[in-house]
């Protein structure tokens, strides 16, 4: 092993693939009606249906970002024994974690000079992460440089195509990462959004759907303008506990232009909370430009 990869848990992959590769994951916190401290560290453990059904009963879900320490905490046995680390981190956009992780390498740095310890802004959350990390174990299984893997997935993270819809722009609106305006006028006329992320990693919304098959449908369309050699790549579905949808999904997914996988999952606690129960999200990689045309 050339280099240590670590995320963190936002990245939404699932134990068994990060255990396979050796990857560490560092942990979001989040709370459940202000109770105590919990994470997601191991996804066989997390109950979504119970979760998110919690918050359709008005659980208040609130969430606190990575301090420097805990990448601190992280990041030393690894280079204590030797290891370069590359980090792929949580969208800069969403999240003031990926500043921490640069004050934490800053820390560190000093005290090991011989050791290399690169940081990746994703500009993505979820598998629009994860996507991004199971192709840097693509490169390192390569025997590429952490330097060269570096560069090859900051390239790739500009080419991974975010986009979802949400049952409720309330859950977005708390979190303020939609504007007051665009979450009631939304609520109120029943429609269902589409959103994507941006070329700064942010959320947005770029057109509105009426009915959620249509907003379904509107995604699998934006998959077949805008994906990029599918036969060879890994699509991603997170979902916030609507599995029939997500299924709906991949079979429009695989009618065109079928990928070489589809890896879905369940949203994970930190992120899921903030978009909310029965989102579904789609991340592949597309043409380049795609987090401005995709809105076309």
């Amino acid at each position: 092993m050339q280099f240590r990869i670590v995320t963190d848990t936002s990245a939404n992959l699932p134990s068994e693939l990060l255990e396979q590769h050796g990857i560490p994951v560092i942990p979001f916190s989040y709370y459940v009606n202000g109770g105590e401290e919990a994470n997601c560290l191991d996804t066989r453990k997390f109950n979504g249906k119970r979760f998110y059904d919690q918050i359709r009963a008005g659980a208040r879900v609130t969430t606190s970002q990575i301090t420097p320490q805990r990448y601190i905490d992280t990041f030393r046995p690894y280079l204590e024994n030797g290891e370069d680390i590359l980090f792929i981190s949580m969208s800069s956009g969403i999240s003031g974690s990926f500043h921490c992780s640069e004050l934490a390498k800053e820390e560190l740095a000093p005290e090991f000079p011989e050791r290399k310890i690169m940081l990746i802004d994703t500009l993505g959350a979820s598998l629009g992460e994860g996507i991004p990390v199971l192709r840097a174990v693509e490169c390192r299984e390569k025997g590429m440089s952490i330097e060269e893997t570096t560069e090859f997935v900051r390239t790739l993270c500009d080419r991974i195509c975010q986009v979802f819809t949400v049952d409720d722009l309330m859950y977005l609106r708390k979190g303020g990462r939609l504007s007051n305006m665009k979450a009631i006028v939304g609520t109120m006329l029943r429609i269902k959004p589409l959103l994507k992320g941006n070329e700064r990693g942010q959320i947005v919304s770029f057109a509105k759907c009426r009915g959620r098959k249509h907003s379904i449908q509107a995604l699998a369309e934006r998959y077949d303008m805008f994906v990029k050699d599918p036969g060879e790549q890994i699509v991603g579905i997170a979902h916030a506990d609507c599995e029939e949808d997500a299924n709906y999904l991949i079979s429009l997914l695989n009618k065109n232009n079928p990928p070489k996988e589809i890896l879905t999952v369940c949203y994970e606690p930190v992120t899921g909370s903030h978009v909310g129960p029965d989102t579904l999200a789609l991340f592949f990689e597309a043409v380049e430009g795609v987090r401005t045309k995709c809105d076309h």
